[in-house]
């Protein structure tokens, strides 16, 4: 799961870089693996900051000001695939065909014969193990066929519905093409989110791409507009917007773990409000509490695990009518924990993490809210904390039903064996992690939750649940293939000893201050 954004500033006297910087800290959220900002100034020349680490460690007012242009892309990363090396860090760089930036948030599953294609085929050199390089090569390799002098927004569409024809998987992308401008597109299923706006500025308007729209109400763009399925949207340097949909009978199946646990709660995603998807999850929720324990249920007080349930965890009290505490108080500069390598660092972290409070448990029957369970390795730390602290009972609900399979479009979940709830039932599940009762969502009740809120989206990549992968080109081999990448101790970990602002060979910007 990554964060992305783009702006092209009206005003080709100002600079984009203090604006993308702030929309990155807004979309900290979404990976704190790495960022980078990459800027393109009036001659058409690239400025780039990037590196490992969160947005406050990569960027500081010095690198901002080396950012020069009004137009620019920025990335904030956690790795899927490949390594945690700082050369991949994003967005990436290709100087031909024309000079393009490129930002990915997704995943692609047939990489290894977009590879082979590249390498054999059209012998473009991929430098990295990222398939947001395979993604960039593919679009330049479409522009280079045109062989013309200078591009247009036909070419660009034709090249893009060219990334449509061959790539298989979940992405969102931003490219940012020198002297030409910014351009967003969403794959045919629209699993991974990204949308566009606008504000009003004294030489026109300013135009901003985001992976939530949060990023562009905090930087006071408004007519907030996702990208549909197999879209693509071009904003010129002179600001003149150009959309096309290029696959006419794309598969609307958005990402429902996004309105899970991914995105913000303030933020609005294909229509629907992520806030208002979490209180109506927290409703259902509500009810298999009511079919689980029955109402006549001995709970005395609901806590959510902060931040992501607490809006459910909430509504779920008020339905039920049962108090609500908040007593896990949370360390706001740990990272989350599923994502980390090693089971031994997880479970240390979570500890690191939450400090249960005893006078919200002491004596008391609880139930713990929490989005969802993954590895079962933060559930069962926090489950031991709240009878460390006290607790008679502890009943464990998840905003999310049971996960039992991988997810391959973007967001890094663990191989099958790894998944707490692999090959078993809900109490064989309440015994490995400790609880009196683990109480799970239904499948029904969380799509209800978000369908509710847009009738339009008729079907939903809810693959971690059910094992059903929209865009049906997943097989064995390829899961094997997943899990060899992300099992514990196999997935690689590189450590480049480069400060942020000099990655080498991959900071070309050394050369254009």
């Amino acid at each position: 799961m990554c964060g992305i954004t783009a702006l092209l500033l009206a005003d080709h006297n100002l600079m984009a870089s203090p604006e993308l910087h702030e929309g990155l800290g807004m979309l900290q959220h979404r990976g704190q693996d790495a960022a980078g900002i990459v800027t393109c100034g009036n001659k058409g020349r690239f400025y780039q900051i990037k590196g490992n680490g969160m947005v406050r460690d990569v960027f500081d007012q010095s690198k901002l000001l080396q950012l020069i242009g009004n137009m620019g892309v920025g990335h904030v990363r956690y790795p899927t695939a490949g390594s945690s090396a700082m050369s991949e860090a994003q967005p990436f760089y290709v100087n031909s065909p024309y000079g393009i930036v490129f930002a990915h948030n997704g995943n692609l599953v047939n990489a290894e014969d977009l590879r082979t294609f590249l390498d054999q085929d059209v012998h473009r050199h991929i430098n990295t193990e990222s398939d947001s390089e395979l993604l960039l090569n593919i679009f330049a390799n479409n522009l280079q066929k045109t062989g013309k002098f200078r591009i247009n927004e036909e070419d660009i569409f034709t090249a893009i519905k060219g990334i449509f024809d061959v790539c298989h998987g979940g992405y969102a992308c931003l490219a940012m093409i020198a002297g030409f401008g910014i351009i967003g597109f969403r794959d045919p299923h629209a699993i991974r989110p990204i949308g566009f706006a606008r504000r009003r500025s004294p030489k026109g308007y300013d135009y901003m791409f985001a992976s939530e729209s949060v990023v562009c109400d905090g930087c006071s763009f408004t007519d907030f507009e996702d990208i549909r399925p197999g879209e693509a949207v071009i904003v010129n340097k002179a600001g003149v917007v150009s959309r096309r949909q290029l696959v006419p009978d794309a598969n609307f199946s958005p990402c429902i773990f996004e309105y899970v646990y991914f995105s913000r709660p303030d933020s609005i995603i294909d229509g629907i409000s992520v806030y208002k998807a979490r209180l109506s999850m927290g409703e259902a929720l509500a009810d298999e509490v009511l079919k689980k324990l029955g109402p006549n249920h001995d709970v005395d007080v609901i806590i959510p695990v902060p931040d992501t349930s607490r809006v459910a965890a909430l509504q779920t009290a008020y339905k039920l009518d049962i108090t609500y505490r908040e007593g896990f108080i949370k360390n706001r500069y740990i990272g989350r924990t599923f994502i980390m390598p090693g089971q031994a660092m997880r479970k240390k972290t979570v500890r690191r993490k939450f400090n249960a409070m005893s006078l919200e448990f002491a004596d008391k029957n609880v139930l713990i809210v929490d989005d969802s369970i993954v590895r079962g390795t933060t559930s069962k730390e926090i489950v031991q904390m709240a009878r460390d602290a006290g607790a008679k009972k502890v009943y464990l609900a998840s905003c999310a039903p049971p996960i039992r399979f991988p997810n391959v479009y973007g967001i890094d979940m663990p191989t099958p064996k790894e998944l707490i709830a692999y090959n078993k039932e809900e109490d064989e599940i309440a015994k490995a992690l400790g609880a009196d009762k683990v109480i799970f969502q239904t499948l029904e009740g969380l799509v209800a939750s978000c369908q509710e809120f847009n009738a339009n989206i008729a079907s939903w990549d809810a693959s971690v649940f059910n094992g059903k992968y929209v865009t049906g080109n997943v097989n064995e081999e390829y899961l094997q293939h997943l899990e060899n990448l992300r099992a514990d101790g196999k997935k690689g970990k590189l450590e480049e000893s480069q400060s942020p602002e000099t990655l080498g060979l991959y900071n070309f910007n050394l050369q254009l201050k």
